[in-house]
């Protein structure tokens, strides 16, 4: 029988039509900070169930009785163009438009066409917060697609109707948005960033940056389409899923969504297998959804270049400028708050190198039909790989290092482009990337067999050493005993010759068999 619901990916969840779980579940802290007549942020990455959360929120807010409350958006006045008197009148619009659908015809704001006061969004809310017996609950989103003085005259305005809340102004003001209102004063021109505060909205109590699901939060979301269907997603795919999308809500449910409906189908009666997730992972990463194309087009900013390069190099140097870079990063969802610091989830540590790099990868050419590195007996030769590698290292690398955008990570993204090939062979590459390691780690798999290889800079004369000592201890972490060290060195050509900086070693360390690779 065909589920009523399904994985949703597009738009906010509705029970009644989508697998979800509560957007609520863990948000004690937005009924206390309403309850105490406080103004708020809520700030998350796109796709992560913020619209979800806020029409929850004003549903439940208006059942119980207590509070009327209203979500709406300001994005119609996001363009920089726009005048201060032409985007007050499009806000309220905004409000006005979208009150129908959570009040009933008294408890809404009068139509703007019939105000008679100056039209300001300050005073169309006192005057719709005096016309109340209960407190309003105003949630505005997408408030950071405002710019320059737009912005700031927004801003204050709710900040001077704070003082006389909430008898005459709402009782709670939540902003809602990508970043935190710290960002807001970097988006008005300099003239106007100096407002007396660190922030023209500095009477905001908390700062709430919504989360990823939990391990256990994906197994209850996907019990409800086994509730449905009776088909089960096991706990090992669940854990595959977890590790793919770090929980981030959008992948979730694409993931699953991948599986059930285009890959079997919506056949329930077909068992869900490991198998599966990683066609649906690499499906979803070849296809680049809308949320995969949102995520691109942020490594074009350099403060996002900043960090997303020192994470491929695992570099650490100057770290500490970054800050606001990194800050930045997280709210947009493409780092984790781990330490170190991470690309969020396997699949964005997946694509980022691929996008980086593809124009390479589109200009390596297979040489004939046959895969000169499969062996006869269908293992991957990676000796053959990797000195295959070096002679393309030495012979193109620096015409494609000068084209390459993320210069200081290019030597390790042509490394990735070039065995992007084992990929579109069946096999798989694990990133281990990650700010301070001084490395990068790889784990490709390929037909039953593993190989390590690790990827290290050579900034200082020591590189060498102290990449024998991390791969020894990562082969210790993976039980293995053999793996590959690939040095690269960053002085140019013309002061260290190829026919010098190319060698192939293999030495015993540590009691495991090492193969030194240097170019």
């Amino acid at each position: 029988m065909k589920s009523k619901r399904y994985f949703n990916t597009t738009g906010f969840c509705m029970p009644e039509r989508h697998y979800m779980i509560d957007p609520l579940r863990n948000q004690k802290i937005i009924f206390d900070l309403i309850e105490k007549t406080q103004y708020f942020t809520i700030h998350a990455p796109r796709q992560t169930g913020k619209t979800t959360l806020l029409h929850e929120l004003a549903h439940r807010l208006n059942k119980e009785g207590n509070y009327i409350s209203v979500v709406f958006s300001v994005e119609s006045a996001g363009y920089r163009s726009i005048t201060e008197e032409i985007a007050n009148k499009k806000i309220i619009n905004s409000l006005y438009s979208s009150s129908g659908q959570y009040l009933n015809k008294k408890n809404c704001p009068i139509p703007p066409e019939k105000y008679t006061k100056d039209l300001t969004l300050e005073n169309y809310l006192i005057d719709w917060a005096i016309s109340q017996t209960k407190p309003i609950v105003l949630l505005l989103d997408e408030i950071d697609s405002l710019y320059d003085d737009v912005l700031v005259s927004v801003l204050r305005q709710l900040r001077n109707g704070f003082q006389i809340r909430p008898k005459r102004f709402p009782s709670t003001v939540a902003l809602v948005g990508l970043r935190d209102v710290r960002e807001y004063k970097t988006k008005v021109r300099p003239s106007e960033v100096s407002l007396g505060s660190g922030s023209p909205f500095n009477i905001k109590a908390e700062s709430i940056l919504l989360g990823t699901f939990t391990k256990e939060e994906i197994t209850e979301l996907y019990s409800q389409h086994t509730k449905d269907t009776g088909q089960i997603f096991l706990k090992e795919v669940v854990d595959r899923i977890y590790e793919l999308t770090g929980g981030q809500p959008w992948l979730v449910n694409a993931i699953a969504r991948e599986i059930v409906v285009k890959i079997l189908n919506e056949d329930f009666t077909k068992k869900i297998t490991l198998d599966h997730v990683e066609s649906a992972k690499e499906n979803i990463i070849q296809r680049r959804d809308t949320h995969l194309d949102s995520l691109i087009d942020k490594l074009k900013e350099e403060r996002v270049k900043n960090i997303v390069s020192a994470i491929i190099n695992g570099d650490g140097v100057l770290f500490d400028n970054y800050d606001d870079s990194l800050l930045y990063c997280r709210d947009l969802g493409i780092i984790s708050e781990t330490k170190p610091i991470r690309i969020a989830n396997e699949i964005y540590r997946e694509i980022i190198p691929r996008v980086l790099n593809r124009n390479l990868q589109d200009s390596i050419e297979e040489e004939g039909e046959t895969k000169w590195y499969i062996k006869s007996n269908g293992k991957l030769d990676m000796d053959k790989l990797l000195k295959a590698f070096q002679e393309f290292y030495s012979e193109n690398s620096e015409v494609w290092l000068e084209r390459f955008d993320y210069k200081e990570a290019g030597p390790h993204l042509l490394l990735m482009a070039f065995l992007q090939r084992v990929i579109n062979g069946g096999g798989r590459i694990n990133r281990e990337m990650a700010v301070g390691t001084g490395r990068t780690d790889l784990l490709i798999e390929f037909n039953g067999d593993k190989f390590v290889l690790e990827l290290k800079l050579k900034r200082m004369p020591s590189a060498r050493q102290k990449g024998l000592d991390q791969i020894s201890r990562y082969l210790d972490t993976l039980g293995m005993t053999k793996g590959y060290l690939i040095l690269f060195e960053i002085k140019p050509s013309s002061i260290i010759p190829w026919e010098t900086r190319v060698k192939w070693e293999e030495v015993s360390y540590q009691n495991k068999n090492i193969t030194i690779v240097e170019m």
